[in-house]
């Protein structure tokens, strides 16, 4: 549950898979992967980014979606508003989506801008309804607002509002993906009928993209929660997933893979499943958001309270992370990269799992190096 279960304190596990597959075996890293790390740690820097609040006074910021104009689409789970927010912080509501059923969990989660929004106009959202979680496809436009709305995908489940996924981002090949949790059924990620526990790929009208694995909307299956999607400069996919007591992970998606859910959590060592590229314990992560820029991924951490950053090794493999802001802003949840390279990342203060301080919740804005 987006890493609030109470959980026992650990470790990092190392972050290249031959060294994951040696702590999960019990075992220390070799002197040519230490080698390696101490590359890693020489390369990176190391001090926090320069920062400033862009804007404050929200609740919950869950999705950050760019409009070609350098503005965003900003949601608020719990009060489901969409809110259009500009390059230097002026806010302006654009709709209150009233179908969305906001408890624990669930409400308003994802948004995605079409990659031919000057053509068709088309903005996405991903909520919970009194039903289940759906995906609708809308026009928008600054002067007419959120027109229309239509249910692209539905059905998806939502159990009792918790694990839901709801991350939405167009890839590089044009399709929209969506991201679902197990709801908390936990039979229903292996079951590739289902919904639930899935990374989904599909066109803009909801229907299956052309390549999917089993002629259906799942692209990848076994997750518990993933809530984070982004794609590096060669077109792989990452994803950031919430564990249950003993490790989260970041996956490198592959086309029909199973990401173990709930046969395993972590590395399995088992030609069945994906093994994770780095895992965390929950109490240093519980990863909602991430992004890619410069060279790395940018991972938002709610319990953790912190922002990790992962350089991406040539091949694709993930090297040391390092913290960035522990405890300096709270938790964290939102990440997104501006059309400048620059990222905006939101807190998660107002979510009934910390004490908001003033101005929560906020969207920061972050200078890469």
């Amino acid at each position: 549950m987006n890493g609030n279960t109470t959980r026992g304190p650990g470790r990092i596990a190392a972050v290249a898979l031959s060294a994951v597959l040696a702590a999960a075996a019990g075992t220390t890293a070799t002197a040519a992967e230490a080698g390696t790390a101490g590359r890693a740690d020489r390369l990176a820097w190391r001090d926090d980014p320069m920062t400033d609040t862009l804007v404050g006074d929200l609740a919950i910021p869950w999705g950050i979606a760019f409009l070609p104009s350098g503005a965003a689409l900003v949601t608020e789970r719990s009060t489901a508003r969409l809110l259009r927010v500009g390059r230097r912080g002026e806010v302006r509501q654009v709709a209150t989506i009233s179908e969305a059923r906001p408890l624990f969990e669930s409400g308003l989660l994802g948004v995605a801008v079409s990659p031919m929004f000057l053509v068709d106009h088309y903005v996405f959202l991903f909520y919970t309804s009194a039903s289940d979680n759906r995906i609708v496809r809308y026009r928008y436009s600054p002067t007419r607002g959120l027109r229309g709305g239509r249910v692209i995908v539905q059905g998806i489940p939502k159990g009792n509002s918790t694990h839901l996924g709801g991350k939405l981002a167009f890839g590089p090949d044009g399709y929209l993906y969506a991201s679902t949790g197990d709801a908390t059924h936990t039979e229903l990620p292996q079951n590739r009928d289902s919904l639930a526990g899935k990374i989904l790929r599909m066109t803009k009208s909801g229907r299956p993209a052309p390549g999917n694995p089993f002629g259906s909307l799942v692209w990848s299956y076994g997750h518990r929660n993933v809530e984070g999607l982004t794609w590096d400069p060669a077109g792989r996919l990452y994803a950031t997933e919430f564990g249950s007591s003993k490790f989260d992970e970041i996956n490198r998606i592959h086309r029909g893979g199973n990401y173990g859910w709930p046969v395993v959590e972590g590395v399995a060592n088992d030609p069945r499943f994906i093994d994770p590229l780095v895992t965390w314990t929950p109490d240093e992560a519980s990863p909602a958001g991430v992004a890619y820029a410069k060279g790395a991924l940018w991972v938002a951490a709610l319990r953790g309270k912190r922002l990790w950053h992962v350089p991406i090794k040539p091949g694709g493999g993930l090297d040391t992370p390092h913290t960035h802001f522990v405890e300096k802003y709270g938790r964290l949840r939102a990440v997104a990269r501006t059309p400048d390279n620059r990222l905006w990342v939101g807190t998660s203060n107002k979510d009934g799992r910390a004490v908001p301080g003033p101005g929560d919740d906020r969207i920061l804005q972050v200078t890469v190096p």
